[in-house]
């Protein structure tokens, strides 16, 4: 078993945070449209929703603070990633980097707050990207080993990094990061096949490579993974704060058609299986306590006696899980049939409409924007349940409440972490970073199933 530390980024302040809601539910809309082999709604669908959405602004104060805002082509920062599904691209997080909308001039990367040490074996701490956008790790690639910052995406199985050669789509470099070839690695062998992720608001191509890599000090010598030689915007652009992703859903979506670094690491007798666990920290904490396990679970993370296994009811190979029951104040909401794909690679939660509707009805003081989002008071007590196995699992309020409105009100309305997309299953919900975060989480290829339990 081994561990990983996770780290955080800080959220961008020269975007319009309504702006933001509808960059989380386009990438959302199109990572679960993909991710269940639904029609995925097209660049212009999306480009008009945040159309309609600026025009909403025109007249709020607040938007005329911040600077002056064209659509983008979807390059917008990456908030509930859109991802590639069904069997021809796997469903990730990273598609949507921190890229900014179009007219900032903001050129940094996005803040990361590193997380601590993990103290349990087989172990990496898991940065935290802005507040509580997306979750990292460092692993060494190559001979001698440079270190790469991944991000971690339970919803994606192409494990990538750039290459030495590797250029962006707008004809520039490939960004302030670290890169594999040749140049830097002797350990490093093209395989001169070629592949190509695309993702639901970016992509990369490249070749697929072997090369040593460490992960929590477990070497696995010659692994089979991707360098990316071309890169969109999103992944290439200097406010990127991670070298590549780390797919760790099944292989069976691998676009290189290769095992992911547990099932690598499992196979090579490194770990007892390959199982792969997260505890995903809250900024707002102070904890940096974020951690990903790989071939067991950190005991010293959950309460054992709440430690539901769950089947995978996915045949693609995303982690999903059939839903209970849902409840806000311990007021059941009547879901039936309900299934929640678990990903790590998204920042919030996507449910139908009317799923969406039905909880925000319960919750004192939300309102629909008419767009598929929701605001909260900043200041609800309100209690959101999601029961699986069994076992209830309530959502912090501070992860429903997920960022104000207007930055300078903290207290007054906040947007949700829950929204509207009907383009998965009927009862289909993406369930991300909002719910993750109050649960320890950990999936094993071997028994193709689930577990969850109340953290500690």
């Amino acid at each position: 078993m081994i561990t990983l530390p996770l780290k955080r980024l800080e959220q961008r302040s020269d975007i319009h945070p309504q702006l933001l809601l509808q960059q989380h539910i386009n990438r959302s809309v199109r990572r679960l449209a993909r991710m269940t082999g639904n029609a995925v709604p097209t660049d212009e669908v999306l480009r008009r929703n945040l159309e309609k959405r600026v025009a909403t602004l025109a007249d709020d104060p607040l938007f005329k603070r911040y600077n002056p805002y064209v659509p983008p082509a979807l390059n917008e920062k990456r908030y509930n990633r859109a991802g590639t599904g069904s069997a021809t691209a796997a469903a990730s997080g990273a598609a949507a980097t921190a890229s900014g909308a179009a007219g900032s001039d903001d050129n940094t990367a996005d803040s990361v707050t590193a997380a601590n040490q993990p103290s349990t074996a087989n172990s990496l701490g898991l940065d935290i990207e802005s507040t509580d956008v997306g979750y990292l790790a460092t692993i060494q690639m190559g001979t001698p080993p440079q270190d790469f910052s991944l991000l971690m995406d339970s919803g994606s199985a192409d494990t990538w990094v750039g290459g030495e050669n590797c250029v962006s789509e707008d004809g520039g470099d490939c960004g302030p990061h670290t890169f594999l070839g040749t140049g830097g690695s002797s350990s490093f062998k093209d395989s001169k096949k070629q592949f190509q992720v695309t993702y639901g608001t970016g992509a990369v191509q490249g070749d697929i490579i072997q090369d040593n890599i460490v992960v929590a000090g477990l070497a696995l010598d010659a692994h089979t993974f991707g360098v990316a030689t071309t890169e969109s915007v999103e992944f290439s652009g200097d406010t990127t704060s991670f070298d590549g992703l780390m797919g760790l859903a099944q292989s069976s979506l691998s676009e290189q058609g290769v095992a992911t670094p547990p099932e690598a690491l499992a196979a090579a007798g490194l770990i007892d299986g390959a199982i792969t666990s997260y505890k995903i920290s809250r900024l707002a904490d102070g904890l940096n306590d974020g951690e990903i396990t790989f071939g067991g679970l950190d005991a010293t993370k959950f309460d054992p006696a709440t430690l539901v296994t769950l089947d995978n009811v996915n045949a693609q190979g995303f982690w999903e899980a059939a839903v209970d029951a849902s409840s806000v104040d311990g007021n059941d909401l009547g879901f039936n049939g309900r299934t929640a794909i678990l990903d790590t690679g998204t920042t919030l939660m996507i449910v139908p409409a009317a799923d969406a509707l039905a909880i925000h009805q319960q919750i004192k003081g939300a309102a629909s924007d008419g767009q598929g989002g929701f605001t909260v008071p900043c200041t609800t007590t309100a209690s959101v349940a999601i029961t699986f196995g069994g076992q209830e699992f309530t959502i912090d309020p501070r992860d429903l409440a997920f960022t104000p409105v207007d930055p300078n009100d903290p207290q007054g309305d906040c947007i949700s972490g829950i929204g509207a997309g009907n383009i998965g299953g009927a009862n289909e919900w993406l369930v991300g970073d909002t719910f993750l975060k109050n649960a320890y989480f950990s999936h094993s290829v071997d028994d193709n199933t689930i577990s969850l339990a109340k953290l500690v």
